[in-house]
């Protein structure tokens, strides 16, 4: 006969007794399912579900029932309150929200209001800029004969001092002189500046008094042209004082000039704990697109044999600079040319690519690879690069303004007129495309050809011999693509910029993601010293492997390691006709002369702008009007997100992800509707295009909205609307869940502040106490001249103002242009409903005794009324291990309550609380209490942190209810109530209620959430685990079966890591130098191995070393098994194979960063109450297990036979996944995504041409030749030779 197994959970597991094993087996019966358990496993059950209760005051059914009947949670508010009740001894009853009302919400009103509001915010910021602009032409231009003073003094935002910093000295003697200018370096002594941190500057230490000027490193700020614009430029202090008394919600007003600094106001120093500033206004995207209408560009590069060396590196580097100044409105390629033309990039030959970062980044890695080969063919490569021109341009692809050919190279052998005849003179004076040459190299002779190209096509010409001077001389093609703007005088073009990350460059995140492998290499030779050999072993490196990859899963949707924000900017005209300039004139083959003449010109000054940070943005959303899981985003012409609750910029917590702003809307809204990755669903696609038309529309669709750490999921359909906010690239977009979002509360007229006042109700009395908190990101009422310490204190002013006579609303956040804004603002809806709220919870917080019988508000015949005359106040937490309750508002309102278990104890846990659980509505515990709501109303959503059980410290587990609100047939979510207790505790619970069934061997039980994730385990270190890798093989039936479905999400923000290393063996022959990197790199390998064996002779050392770095983390998931080779010894302990393990181990293999698409499989329980599989039985090894759900919970029991065999090599995971596309061998993710590109809409401006043009002769200077006397003197003496 097969062996059964049965395990009978009945009354007897609630005394802590269970039949014996054998007793079962010797009465043959099968193991039963729920009907089968006489009312045992519900009851556990259902003391699970109330684990702060006892058992004998909830599951009360007489033990022959097979069924119990549990105590129902409340369904009205007033019962709701029992968790009040516990709570707070002192709540003398529970109020109700019966004087609200529930009203449908308008989402086409709410999404008009909203555009309304952003776009009057957005309209002062650009009345700001405009008078920047004005200003600053105006100066310019009454400052154009002012001479140059060289020892003019600044505040340098490098340089400037604070009170009480040390002077540096005066350098004596006086320097030598610079080779570079020609006369001695210029000495001039740091102003000093008074700073003051300010919180709308994010802390940072600024004075408005003045502004501070930031000089890239490449610029020589004593320059005669950069000194004289840093003079007249200081006049722009006093508009910038004028906008900012104007409009106090301004944040850094700048000018960025043509020659290279910045101003910016207030004044604040530069920051300076990065290794290198690469801070260089004319590189960012609101100078870029400011400065030049779009454009499409072509790069070609000479492929000849002759571009080596030093040539190539100066090539790659003016490459690499033209594609660091291109936008999202731009479309670049790049081709090399030798006896053919070929693209750097593949699959990227016959078309022009949109300059996201992600694609700028392919082409980098490109041309990073190119070796010349052979000779250049001039002729064909512009043949190519026009016709792809002139296709795009017909084809109505591409930017549909500008456009341009770079060519770098080291001389071209003709002119190559008839191309430029056959197809860019075809319409003069017109050349519809400009021509830029870059000439490479020292001692070059064929200069004027190339020089030619560029004068002739309404170009530029510049000779690098250096890669210093690369960034300058790039830049000058900005000037020269700006002159149709600047002789149109009149027309400043208004640009909003794509979001970006203030002053941070993106490699920076390369430079970053280096120190954190030298840091992993560090720790590795640390670790090293303190387990030795065991570092070797495959747990222990796969524990490592694991550990540093959950590091860089680390993906905060909301960080404050950045600053995001769009930009608001404008060009600046140099208003003069014609002025005098000096150049190098060549006379004849040999001389060159200095000449000044008069000429036509039409210059760049440079960009005014004001930065809008997002957060700013956000405030002007009015949360609280799209409710619980509503949320706004921001799409710009090209699709891209603004900004939206999905984009997650950084990833380790600290590094920008390598393309993170160009993340499109349809990569953040996931629709569910099982199609594979990248396969967006038509639907979805019309309406990003009705967006990015910013027209105006609404729709509902099915999505899967992931959250906690991309860890969870929910399946829920969405109302989306959505309209343009005017006079700007963006349209803005409204979401709400279909199922609760429609509907609203609101306060009846006789609630408002103004009556209740008049009734004499103190307002600030309902926010007594320490115990609450309100939002911290919402906008509940604003003092334009004035900051806060906390937004506590900033609301008990306003409500101090409100009960004065005369009070009256501020109508609106931002005023309309040209000048005032409001001194204050208050969200009126938002403050009736924060006011009521604090009302209806003004018991929360106040303490009496647990048993006073003026407790009204809880029903004597309940279970808490039982426990509230039963127990002392203190034993709630000794007993049942309850630490805090709290409660949550749809206004943003939060309080609570910690239980002591004496009145010595610290209120640390309170404290912990209420900073980390302030953002009410935006919590996790408030989303899933109000999904949960439409599963069981009664229910509360339990859960414990992810990987809990690795912590050596105390667990916690969170219990939330939601709270509803009827009226009239319609629903409305009103708040969440829930309570925090130790992990520890309901373990013990779930100890006593199971008695020995789940302590033995041969039986497992969990606890398991809507997710799939461990609440209670017998180890406890599983708790927080996925279970589909604690027990991948019973997941799996769970799946099967249709406890769990499966929910698979693609993220398609994810970062991968690719090796840096060419492992070709081909290139390897190419060069001797590989030979020479091995011989380093086994001196590297030996001098660390007798490091290592030197510092084990240091005890005292290696211990000290081991308390700053050890680490006692081991609890990853399984390791695979051992290679039998990591246990070959000698006999010392210390292998050859092992030590030879050991250096390749070591050994740091780089890695770079690289946008990829992943997936991650989610689960969610399914929702039908009442699923047959709940009523199945086990059977022997058949079905080694019984799942149940835990009556009013998210949770479900599982119990499962230990002795059938067990498959291990079924593991489920909620881990990232890459996504594998089946690319070719040259193809990546930028080609698969270039081939299925997007719609966009093109920006309203483009001016890329004037009639006047062709009379500005300006193209660049020539080039001198350089003789080589020693070379000239050989090829003598050997023609005489020979």
């Amino acid at each position: 006969m097969s062996r059964s197994r049965s395990i009978d959970l009945h009354q007897s597991a609630v005394s802590g007794s269970l039949e014996s094993e054998k007793d079962h087996r010797d009465r043959g019966k099968s193991w039963p399912g729920r009907d089968s358990w006489p009312g045992g496993a519900s009851v556990w059950a259902c003391s699970l579900s109330w684990s702060v209760w006892p058992r004998a005051s909830i599951c009360s059914q007489p033990r022959t029932s097979t069924t119990i009947s549990f105590i129902r949670g409340p369904t009205n508010w007033a019962r709701s309150c029992f968790i009040w009740a516990i709570s707070s001894p002192g709540a003398r009853r529970c109020k109700s929200f019966k004087d609200a009302k529930v009203v449908s919400r308008n989402g086409a009103s709410i999404v008009d209001s909203m555009a309304k509001e952003i776009e009057m915010m957005m309209d002062l910021k650009v009345s700001a800029v405009r008078r920047i602009m004005d200003t600053a032409e105006n100066t310019a231009l009454s400052h154009q004969n002012d001479m140059a003073d060289k020892m003019f003094s600044y505040y340098s935002a490098k340089e400037m001092l604070e009170p009480g910093d040390p002077v540096p000295p005066i350098p004596t003697p006086a320097p030598d002189m610079d080779k570079d200018i020609g006369e001695p370096l210029i000495y001039v002594q740091p102003k000093v500046v008074v700073l003051e941190p300010r919180p709308e500057f994010h802390n940072t230490p600024v004075n408005f008094s003045v502004s501070s000027v930031h000089v890239p490193v490449n610029v020589f700020d004593r320059a005669p042209d950069v000194i004289k614009a840093i003079q007249w430029s200081e006049n722009l202090d006093q508009i910038f004082r004028d906008n900012y008394k104007n409009d106090p919600t301004l944040s850094w007003q700048f000018f960025g000039s043509s020659t290279g600094f910045m101003r910016q106001f207030p004044a604040s120093k530069w920051r300076k704990d990065v290794p290198v500033d690469l801070y260089d206004c004319r590189l960012r995207s609101w100078y870029m697109e400011a400065a030049t209408s779009p454009k499409d560009i072509v790069i070609l590069m000479d492929g000849s044999g002759s571009m080596l060396g030093q040539r190539l590196d100066i090539a790659k580097h003016v490459v690499n600079t033209i594609l660091d100044t291109l936008g999202t409105n731009d479309f670049v390629n790049i081709f090399t040319f030798d006896k053919e033309v070929s693209p750097v990039v593949g699959c990227f030959e016959e078309t022009l690519i949109q300059a996201n970062l992600g694609n700028i980044r392919e082409l980098k890695e490109g041309i990073e690879s190119f070796k010349p080969k052979s000779i250049a063919n001039y002729t064909a490569a512009l043949t190519k690069a026009f016709e792809l021109l002139e296709d795009t341009k017909l084809s109505s692809r591409g930017a549909q303004c500008n456009q341009a050919i770079m060519i770098i190279g080291d001389g071209a052998p003709e002119n190559n007129r008839e191309v430029f005849e056959l197809h860019n003179w075809r319409d003069p004076p017109y050349k519809p495309v400009r021509v830029f040459t870059y000439l490479i190299g020292k001692e070059v002779a064929n200069w004027d050809d190339i020089r030619w190209m560029a004068c002739e096509n309404q170009g530029y010409y510049v000779h690098l011999s250096d890669t210093a001077e690369v960034r300058e001389m790039v830049l000058n093609y900005i000037p020269v693509m700006a002159r149709p703007l600047v002789l149109g005088r009149h027309d400043h073009p208004v640009i909003w910029s794509q979001v970006y990350a203030d002053i941070e460059d993106t490699k920076l995140s390369d430079y970053l993601w280096d120190i954190n492998q030298c840091e992993y290499q560090k720790a590795d030779v640390l670790e090293y010293w303190q387990v030795h050999d065991r570092m070797l072993e495959p747990n222990e490196m796969h524990r490592r492997k694991y550990r540093r990859m959950k590091e860089t899963w680390n993906q905060p949707v909301d960080s404050n390691v950045y600053q995001f924000m769009t930009t608001v900017s404008m060009p600046i005209y140099d208003r003069r006709e014609n002025a005098n300039i000096t150049e190098e004139v060549l006379i004849n083959e040999a001389l060159w002369e200095l000449q000044t003449r008069e000429t036509r010109i039409a210059n760049i000054l440079g960009v005014a702008g004001t930065d809008v940070p997002i957060n700013e943005i956000k405030k002007l959303l009015s949360p609280f009007t799209l409710g619980v899981n509503g949320y706004a985003f921001i799409v710009t012409n090209n699709g891209y997100v603004l900004f939206h609750p999905d984009f997650r910029p950084i990833f380790q917590g600290y590094i920008l992800k390598p393309s993170y702003n160009s993340v499109d809307m349809i990569e953040v809204e996931l629709l569910d509707d099982d199609r594979p990755a990248r396969d967006f669903n038509p639907v979805l696609m019309t309406i990003r295009d009705s967006i990015i038309n910013q027209s105006t529309g609404s729709k509902w669709m099915l999505v899967k909205n992931h959250f906690d750490e991309m860890k969870r999921v929910a399946r829920i359909k969405r109302q989306y609307y959505w309209t343009a906010i005017k006079k700007t690239p963006f349209t803005l977009v409204i979401s709400y869940p279909e199922q609760y979002g429609v509907s609203h509360m609101d306060i009846r007229a006789d609630q408002e502040i103004h009556r209740i006042s008049i009734k004499g109700t103190n307002l600030r009395s309902v926010f007594s106490g320490k115990r609450w908190k309100i939002h911290p990101d919402w906008l509940y009422c604003k003092h334009s001249n004035r900051t806060f310490k906390t937004p506590e204190i900033e609301l008990l002013y306003f409500l101090e103002r409100m009960s004065e006579p005369g009070w009256r609303w501020p109508g609106s956040r931002s005023a309309m242009p040209p000048e005032h804004a409001a001194a204050m603002f208050c969200d009126r809806q938002l403050m009736q409903a924060l006011v009521f709220d604090a009302r209806v919870t003004e018991g929360f917080s106040n303490t009496t005794s647990f048993n006073s019988k003026d407790d009204k508000g809880t029903s004597a015949s309940s279970p808490i009324a039982v426990l509230m005359g039963l127990l002392p106040r203190n034993e709630f937490k000794q007993r049942f291990g309850v630490t805090v309750a709290f409660l949550a508002t749809h206004s943003g309102l939060t309080r609570w309550h910690e239980f002591h278990s004496n009145a010595a104890e610290e209120s640390g846990v309170g404290e912990t609380f209420s900073q980390n659980n302030t953002r009410a509505i935006d919590e996790i515990w408030y989303k899933r209490a109000v999904d949960q709501h439409f599963v069981r109303e009664e229910s509360f959503v339990y859960s414990v942190p992810f990987d809990a059980g690795e912590s050596n410290s105390e667990i916690l587990v969170t219990a939330s209810h939601a709270v509803f609100h009827n009226e009239g047939g319609k629903t409305a979510p009103a708040a969440v109530v829930g309570f925090q207790f130790q992990h520890s505790a309901l373990y013990k619970l779930f100890h006593n209620i199971t008695g020995n069934a789940c302590a033995v061997d041969d039986k497992d039980c969990y606890i398991l959430d809507n997710n799939g994730y461990v609440v209670i385990s017998t180890r406890v270190h599983e708790t927080g685990r996925f279970f589909g890798e604690v027990n991948g093989a019973i997941m799996k039936r769970l799946l099967e079966e249709n406890v769990y479905k499966q929910v698979t999400v693609y993220d398609y923000q994810a970062v991968c890591f690719e090796s840096k290393n060419d492992n070709n063996a081909s290139s390897m022959l190419l060069s001797p130098i590989f030979h020479l990197l091995g011989v380093g790199k086994w001196l590297l390998h030996t001098a660390l191995w007798y490091i290592v064996q030197l510092l084990q002779w240091a005890p005292g050392v290696s211990s000290h070393y081991a308390d700053m770095y050890g680490d006692s983390n081991d609890t990853e998931p399984p390791p695979p098994e051992p290679h039998p080779e990591h246990h070959a010894r000698n006999g010392n302990g210390h292998g050859k194979k092992d030590e030879d393990h050991w250096l390749r181990y070591l050994t740091l293999h780089r890695t770079r960063l690289k946008p990829c698409d992943m997936k991650r499989e989610l689960y969610t329980l399914f929702k039908e109450k009442d699923n047959v599989v709940y009523n199945m039985t086990a059977h022997a090894c058949e079905r080694p297990f019984v799942v149940l759900p835990i009556p009013y919970s998210n949770l479900i029991l599982l119990v499962i036979d230990q002795l059938c065999p067990r498959d291990g090599t079924v593991v489920l995971t909620v881990n990232p996944q890459p996504i594998d596309y089946h690319f070719s061998v040259n193809d990546s993710l930028a080609c698969y995504k270039q081939a299925r590109e997007f719609n966009r809409m093109r920006p309203h401006s483009c001016i890329s041409r004037h009639a006047n043009e062709s009379g500005i002769k300006l193209c660049g200077k020539a080039c001198s030749i350089y003789v080589n006397l020693g070379l000239l003197l050989l090829c003598h003496i050997l023609s005489r030779w020979l």
